[in-house]
């Protein structure tokens, strides 16, 4: 088993927490994990990116190469685009169809939207509306993660207990929420 990750977006969207859950639910299966993160603009709304790199053999590096890529999940649309040279020929990209426009100069969402659209494999979701739609309006990135769940070849299961350990902290309500959010996403 093997997945290489490269999780994006902006800050306060959730990236690490999705790169947790991940690494989480790996642990839990004995896997090897390495992650290298840069969120050192979090707090100003700027570009937020995790590689996540899993295996069932030792791994050398904590850093994916350009083409190495097996999975993109993007919370912004735009964010995908900007990590597609990593992403290998075969790979996925799960992403938010929902812009976060923080730049004067944001790109024409139809125009980013049709690149992703024209990618072997693509999941584009309009996350923060499911999110409202069900009554999770914190967990859109939960939900993006259970639609990439096929994708990243770790159980439902697996997965689902992880969002269960690491919210548990934070009492039931929360918990629940995620755990929906997870099967929201998983059913597209």
């Amino acid at each position: 088993m093997k997945c290489d990750i490269i999780l994006c977006g902006v800050g306060g969207q959730g990236i690490l927490s999705i790169a947790t859950i991940i690494g989480e639910a790996a642990m839990n299966e004995n896997l090897y994990i390495k992650q290298a993160e840069v969120h050192g603009m979090s707090q100003r709304g700027g570009d937020v990116q995790s590689n996540l790199r899993i295996s069932s053999q030792p791994i050398a590096s904590d850093l994916i190469p350009r083409g190495g890529a097996d999975v993109i999940i993007s919370m912004e649309p735009m964010e995908a685009l900007r990590y597609l040279p990593y992403l290998s020929p075969d790979g996925w990209v799960i992403t938010s169809s929902a812009p976060f426009v923080n730049i004067p100069n944001y790109p024409d969402i139809e125009q980013v939207k049709a690149e992703l659209a024209q990618l072997p494999h693509v999941v584009m979701l309009d996350i923060e509306q499911m999110a409202k739609d069900h009554q999770v309006p914190r967990s859109a990135n939960v939900i993006l993660l259970g639609a990439a769940q096929h994708a990243l070849g770790i159980d439902y299961d697996k997965l689902e207990a992880a969002v269960r350990r690491v919210f548990a902290r934070k009492g039931d309500a929360v918990v629940e929420a995620n755990v929906k959010a997870l099967a929201l996403g998983r059913e597209g």
